[in-house]
């Protein structure tokens, strides 16, 4: 082969590495990652975000930098996860909500739910937990549902914002129970339970994680969980079914995702590396012992889960006589 076919080829070679995704090429990441999340520090997302982020660099070598972009229900910190490049540089952890319930809640999304994002894993489920302050005012869930009941509209629950995991459940709740009460929405889960525990509000269906703290310190009481069995980490707390009230199952994911078109192999290799972290015995064992379930699936999975629940929570939306903002 003379020189100058060798050149040719070589130039053809490097042309066709250039164009291909970093992640092909073996060198993905080779600078920080930011890892977005639409919530204040502290809560649920934001921990799972950063305990994955921290394996995931120690794993490649690159930090993956946790980004709070709080407020408006998500509606600040998803369209900038939207718009990002899609190489793979740009990620969000984003609770369920944002992604399935914002949809039916709000008029107007600047972002869709299933077009702009690319599905790379879910990454645990939580249940939600009926909290109150004073357990001498409900000494349990059915006394907290026969005073909603006397009492329409009477009742304030705090909740992390419209659409949020926290007013989902309590939507839950008012529709199947046929109760109503009055929704006050923060910025977040940590300022919702400052109020609970300040007495602004009555009460608050928070995830689980959330909640632990404050259950176990003895500042918070739970009446009730919204799964279909007990927790160990809070084995005295009935589920509503052993509390006398049927039908209240409720179970919320975090999942993480990527701009839309971010390129398939970097998708994939995401999912094995994440998949892997949720799987090992040292993280599943963390995870376990703050209230969450790792839940890993493939892209494939998530994107339907995400779908099949835009549709039922549009469903619940509908029957809880909500106007969409």
């Amino acid at each position: 082969m003379n020189n100058r076919r060798k050149i040719s080829l070589l130039a053809c070679t490097l042309g066709l590495l250039a164009a291909m995704p970093a992640s092909a090429q073996g060198t993905y990441p080779d600078h920080p990652v930011k890892l977005i999340v639409a919530l204040p520090a502290g809560g649920g997302v934001d921990i799972i975000a950063r305990l994955v982020g921290q394996k995931l660099a120690a794993l490649t070598g690159q930090p993956f930098v946790v980004d709070n972009k709080a407020g408006a229900s998500g509606r600040i910190g998803l369209p900038v996860v939207a718009k990002a490049a899609p190489d793979g540089y740009t990620l969000m952890a984003s609770p369920a909500s944002f992604l399935t319930t914002n949809k039916s809640i709000f008029k107007e999304l600047p972002y869709d739910p299933l077009a702009d994002f690319a599905p790379i894993t879910k990454l645990a489920n939580q249940s939600m937990v009926l909290v109150v302050k004073d357990k001498q005012k409900f000494s349990s869930a059915a006394a907290l549902l026969a005073t909603a009941k006397a009492k329409p509209g009477a009742l304030n629950y705090a909740s992390s914002g419209d659409g949020s995991p926290q007013h989902l459940a309590a939507l839950v709740f008012e529709t199947r129970a046929q109760v109503k009460m009055t929704h006050v929405p923060y910025k977040g889960g940590a300022l919702a339970i400052t109020d609970l525990m300040a007495g602004s509000v009555d009460l608050l269906f928070a995830p689980l994680p959330e909640a632990l703290p404050y259950l176990k310190s003895g500042k918070l009481t739970a009446l009730a969980l919204m799964s279909d069995k007990r927790s160990a980490l809070i084995a005295d707390v009935p589920t509503m079914r052993e509390a006398g009230i049927p039908n209240m199952v409720m179970q919320t994911w975090i999942g993480l995702l990527a701009p839309a078109n971010t390129p398939r192999p970097l998708v994939d290799q995401l999912n094995r590396q994440v998949r892997a972290i949720l799987q090992s015995d040292e993280v599943s064992k963390h995870l376990h012992e703050i209230g969450m379930d790792s839940a890993p699936t493939t892209p494939e999975q998530f994107k339907q889960t995400i779908a099949e629940e835009i549709a039922l929570h549009a469903e619940l939306v509908k029957a809880s006589g909500l106007v969409p903002q």
